[in-house]
């Protein structure tokens, strides 16, 4: 790549200001002998047109949604309120990396202990107020505590103080040492919203600094957003307004992208793509991510308290046959780690857990049982195919001796009333950048999310210690140990890692598309444009 591509490509993404890139265009330009606009106007000409309307069909909204960033359990209010309406300190690029947001630079010291963020000049909320240290302060103060619920309690649980170092400099001091700090705090939850003068967050506003201002929320319908005119990155966003409707029917959301009542749809059942296939102005879109799908035991109560009725329920799952006939083989097959193949130490523990009755049998006789009967809380809502493979899952386990009694939850509310409360349950999980995020935010012991209620003394010291540690080679047998740890105990049945699956219509034009999190890593709405 030349020194002006470089410079280009940030000035796309959004890393550096038009001012920063046409000083550095002209002087890229002076060097060669040409005009100092020559290289800058090449750029622009290829920037993506404004204007326009999108209609997003979303599988995962619920009445219960609400602006409050401590709650956002799916996708269609992540990319929505954090995506959209707000911004967080940094954020994940397409390509993977941590690159700057509202702040525009970190960098830490003292062993990786302290990060100072320094915040961009000028960036404006939505109702004209300026952005302060104070803001930052209090919506990471919003997430911790030991009464908060926040799905990101845990990450933050690492953080001893937050600090105001001069004008528009954060410190945030942490309890022991982490490198991966920089991608926790573009958590979907950590976005940045106004100060209250008594303290706390106004998130009821629904006011943020985000490239969307709010215009209609309908919880568990719609959200309608305009373009914010003063947002910060530089000729972003490009839809004049775009409009979120919830469709939770996987069959319903695509017909209605299939018809063109919406422009795009999330979830995309494979068992559906012919439909799509059959019409020349649309397009199927296959993003590599860290997505993966669970059936979880709640480990802290019976049966699932003893670790061989869970490894009983591991070896009676053919995740094979489920990988085939549910996901038409677009996928890995699990193995019980949430560590999905493409993230920094992945490591596949072993033994592979294969179908095997006997097995199975072996385990139910060691925690004293001959059969076993179970609820399996389902839903539409839960993750693509969820119903499918649980009804597999019920023939294959049969012949083992286990009962699985399928319970059929409603899709709207499945994330409030069934996840985190039913002791078995289907589950989406996006993945995280890092295992320290990843781990922090799902099998902590005292994580909010760890939906398995699992606690691993072992599991979590090394937790803390794989997190300070800076000899890599250290880090990665420590992250495999953890790896090795929640396959034998841990509470996750992990049916397969899977791609994100979107259907688009032709009339949408984007980049490359990120894959850590849904939804472009929920920019979509920033990122994307009408052609």
């Amino acid at each position: 790549m030349s020194e002006f591509s470089y410079w280009a490509e940030r000035f796309k993404k959004g890393q550096i200001s038009r001012r920063e890139f046409l000083g550095r265009s002209a002087a890229l330009a002076a060097a060669v002998g040409l005009g100092p606009t020559s290289f800058a106007n090449f750029a622009l000409a290829d920037e993506p047109k404004k204007g326009g309307s999108a209609r997003f069909g979303m599988s995962d909204a619920s009445q219960n949604d609400t602006l409050d960033p401590g709650t956002w359990p799916a996708s269609f209010a992540q990319a929505a309120f954090n995506g959209s309406l707000c911004n967080n300190l940094t954020e994940i690029a397409a390509d993977g990396s941590i690159v700057g947001d509202l702040a525009e630079s970190f960098e830490p010291s003292e062993g990786a202990t302290k990060w100072l963020f320094k915040l961009r000049k000028g960036i404006t909320f939505h109702d004209g107020k300026s952005l302060t240290v104070e803001d930052v302060q209090e919506s990471f103060r919003h997430h911790m505590g030991e009464k908060s619920t926040s799905g990101a309690k845990s990450i933050l649980s690492q953080v001893a103080s937050i600090d105001k170092d001069g004008d528009g400099n954060v410190v945030f001091t942490l309890k022991s040492g982490s490198a991966d700090f920089p991608y926790l705090v573009a958590d979907y939850h950590l976005s940045i919203m106004q100060a209250k003068p008594e303290g706390g967050i106004d998130w009821q506003k629904g006011i943020g600094t985000g490239s969307f201002k709010l215009e209609d929320f309908d919880p568990g319908a719609s959200i309608k957003m305009t373009r914010n005119p003063n947002y910060h990155k530089y000729n972003k966003p490009y839809f004049d307004e775009f409009e979120f409707i919830s469709i939770v029917d996987p069959t319903a959301r695509t017909n209605a992208f299939v018809t063109g009542e919406v422009d795009y749809m999330n979830d995309l059942e494979v068992k559906n793509m012919p439909l799509v296939q059959r019409n020349s102005d649309l397009e199927i879109l296959r993003v590599p991510s860290l997505r993966h799908f669970t059936f979880d035991m709640d480990t802290s109560v019976a049966p699932f308290d003893n670790v061989d009725v869970r490894l009983a329920m591991k070896y009676a799952l053919d995740r094979d046959d489920i990988l085939r006939k549910v996901f038409l083989g677009e996928g890995k097959k699990g193995n019980d780690t949430p560590v999905a193949p493409a993230m920094p130490f992945y490591k596949d523990p072993t033994p592979q857990f294969d179908y095997s009755i006997e097995k199975a049998k072996e385990h139910l006789k060691k925690a004293g049982l001959t059969s076993l009967d179970v609820d399996l809380s389902i839903s539409e809502a839960a993750f693509p195919g969820c119903i499918d493979a649980a009804v597999l899952y019920k023939e294959q386990a049969a012949k083992a001796g286990i009962n699985i009694n399928l319970v059929r939850e409603a899709d709207d509310g499945y994330w409030e009333n069934v996840w985190l409360k039913k002791p078995f349950s289907g589950v989406d999980w996006y993945g995280r950048a890092t295992c320290d995020w990843l781990f922090s935010t799902v099998l902590a012991a005292d994580a909010p999310w760890n939906s398995t209620h699992w606690k691993n003394p072992r599991f979590n010291e090394l937790l803390i210690a794989a997190r300070a540690e800076t000899d890599q080679a250290k880090r990665a047998a420590q992250y495999g140990e953890m790896q090795q740890i929640v396959h034998d105990d841990g509470g996750m049945i992990t049916l397969a890692f899977v791609n994100w699956n979107y259907g688009l219509s032709k009339k949408l034009g984007h980049g490359t598309i990120g894959g850590i999190f849904p939804c472009d890593n929920l920019r979509m709405t920033e990122r994307w444009w009408m052609v």
